[in-house]
């Protein structure tokens, strides 16, 4: 086999859907897989050479972090969508375009997060209630990550491009490459040179600029497939509507999550350092075990977006079917995995036992979930390929604003006794789960109305 057709970009109107679908998702989820160690080898590092409360802290940072994120989210859904569209209907001139305005989006949006990230994080913090014995520790954490931000952003949505182009290889290779980086740099900064959770932010800004360079550089070498001129990187209105039109949902759909994620964490904030401790350590898990379901999903964006472009409609609702059929068979033997491998799992976090299995106890809640969101996952990839970013965003916002939340203080202070003054810890699990379930069996039924069929771009 030719090296260069392992980095080409792949036709995915072409050939049997499924075995197109899972050998898009290979990589993608080998990479998500990469992506995910990141924060759970800072958590490890951070956990085993500083404490349980080095780790509650990169823990808390998380939810604000998501939030300064949402920017980015929404360039790389938008971005995706239509540069695998353009790419399915061939259409080179409007994919330069779209890539080039793609970038200059990404800095105008890196430089917002590095002004306004820094001077907001210690206020919300405070507003949150985070304990005292944490929040310099987060303080310092999120100021490094914010500041870097570029890296991270150009990494994530050139990735996105790439994928877009169906090379979803270049952009597993980039992210091994960062992921190894940062491991070392973790160690290095961390258990030889004693910096604390301030290594561990400083480690990742580091990794993820090699990785944004890295990709970039790919992507002026794929002249075959579209023209980077300097003239493409200033944003035409048509071009950059369209990114914000179909990003803005996805957007969106990552702020409320992460809003409601914050008005969460002041809840989870209530039950003490330890629990917030086992959250972090539930939350690193638990993002391994969704990784199919992410890795699926994106999958399914760029197939549904390729086939769209083409007029195959057809061919993506066989796509969606098997496809989706395959994501949950897969998350159902990691569940199993959990259950059966969960207290090992956890001890590689924290040597304190009853963190540990506390832990274990809130995954476990969790299981049934999984296979849920494998569904929201990949009819929402559907969705959001061929167009219809609109009907995942409002269910999103159903299940984050009139579902999550609410559902947790409620199952919280419905437990509480005078054995427990604020209530059972697992009921947040138990919301979660809930709202899980009720979100995957929306999505089913407004992906079998089909107004997706008709948002294909012009």
């Amino acid at each position: 086999m030719n090296i260069k057709s392992i980095f080409a970009p792949v036709d995915m109107t072409e050939g049997h859907p499924v075995k197109q679908i899972v050998k898009f998702t290979i990589p993608m989820l080998l990479g998500n897989v990469a992506q995910q160690l990141y924060n759970t080898v800072d958590s490890i590092i951070v956990g085993r050479f500083v404490g349980d409360n080095a780790l509650a802290a990169v823990g808390s940072a998380g939810p604000l972090l998501n939030l300064m994120l949402v920017l980015f989210m929404g360039i790389a859904v938008g971005a995706s969508i239509m540069v695998s569209q353009y790419f399915g209907a061939r259409r080179r001139e409007e994919l330069s375009r779209t890539i080039g305005a793609s970038v200059t989006l990404t800095g105008i949006a890196s430089l917002f997060i590095m002004i306004v990230g820094p001077l907001i994080t210690r206020p919300i913090l405070e507003l949150l209630g985070t304990p005292g014995s944490i929040i310099d520790w987060c303080t310092s954490y999120l100021w490094i990550i914010f500041i870097g931000i570029a890296g991270g952003g150009y990494y994530n949505i050139m990735s996105g491009v790439l994928r877009g182009l169906g090379d979803s290889i270049s952009a597993l290779i980039y992210l091994l490459v960062a992921t190894v980086l940062n491991i070392i740099l973790d160690l290095v900064f961390v258990a030889y040179f004693g910096m604390g959770v301030a290594g561990v932010a400083l480690a990742t800004v580091i990794a993820q600029f090699v990785s944004a360079i890295l990709s970039i550089r790919k992507l002026t070498q794929m002249t075959d497939v579209f023209d980077m001129k300097k003239e493409y990187l200033i944003p035409e209105k048509y071009y950059t509507g369209n990114l914000i039109r179909l990003g803005l949902p996805s957007g969106v759909t990552q702020a409320i999550f992460s809003m409601s994620m914050i008005v969460v964490q002041n809840l989870t904030n209530t039950f003490g350092e330890q629990y917030i401790a086992a959250n972090v350590i539930v939350m690193r898990v638990d993002g391994f075990v969704m990784l199919p379901a992410f890795s699926f999903g994106s999958a399914m964006t760029t197939f549904a977006g390729q086939n769209i472009g083409a007029g195959k409609v057809d061919r993506v609702e066989h796509g969606a079917r098997n496809g989706t059929l395959v994501a949950m068979g897969i998350s159902a033997v990691l569940s199993v995995m959990i259950l059966i491998f969960g207290k090992f799992i956890m001890g590689i976090f924290t040597s304190t036992q009853d963190l540990i299995n506390l832990s274990y106890n809130m995954m476990c809640i969790l299981i049934i979930g999984y296979i849920a969101m494998e569904v929201t996952q990949c009819l929402s990839g559907i969705m959001r390929g061929a167009g219809d970013t609109m009907t995942p965003m409002w269910i999103s916002m159903f299940s984050a604003i009139i579902m999550r939340v609410p559902l947790a203080y409620l199952f919280v202070n419905m437990t509480k006794t005078p054995q427990l003054p604020q209530g059972n810890c697992y009921m947040m699990q138990v919301s979660m789960l809930v709202t899980w379930t009720l979100g995957a069996f929306i999505t089913f039924l407004m992906y079998k109305v089909g107004r997706w069929k008709n948002k294909a771009i012009s």
